[in-house]
This record gives C-alpha cells, sequence and structure tokens, in this order.
C-alpha cells in the first residue's frame, strides 16, 4: 500500500519518517518530496509498505499524530491524476 503522510514538518528526514512507519511493520520505501530548486522539503512524503494490514494500521495511529512538532495527516495515496 502507498500511503501519503503530509503536514511534515521541513526537518524531517526519510530516515526519520522510515523510522516512525516501522514501528508498524516493514517499509519498502519511503521519500519525502523536495523541491527541485531549493532541495528543500516540500512538507508532504510516501511510505510505501506491502502488508496492507500493517499499512492499515500505521494509517490508523498515526493520522493527526505529532511528528516532529507538526501533526501529521496520513492516509491511502491515491493515484495521481494526468495534468492537462
Amino acid at each position: 500500500m502507498n500511503i501519503y503522510v503530509g503536514n511534515l514538518s521541513y526537518g524531517v528526514s526519510e530516515d526519520n519518517l522510515r523510522e516512525v512507519f516501522e514501528a508498524y511493520g516493514e517499509v519498502s520505501s519511503c521519500k519525502v518530496i523536495t523541491d527541485k530548486y531549493s532541495g528543500r522539503s516540500k512538507g508532504f512524503g510516501f511510505v510505501e509498505m506491502d502488508n496492507d494490514s500493517e499499512a492499515q494500521a500505521a494509517i490508523d495511529q498515526l493520522d493527526g499524530a505529532e511528528i516532529d512538532g507538526r501533526a501529521v495527516r496520513v492516509n491511502e495515496a491515491r493515484p495521481r491524476e494526468d495534468k492537462k
């Protein structure tokens, strides 16, 4: 399952994010989205977990939880819509 994590503090690294989600199960990938020019975090990222029940437990427990001083939004990622 691909999980969207929003409202991240700009100081959260991919390692920090992976650590938080690994408390709920195995993380297959983790990506904090950054600005291509400045390299600074855009304040959101994606975590991929192979086991759907572990992923759902992470979503249930972490949505609204505080990571690095900010309450994060966590839900199942929706497929990206093509820009027209």
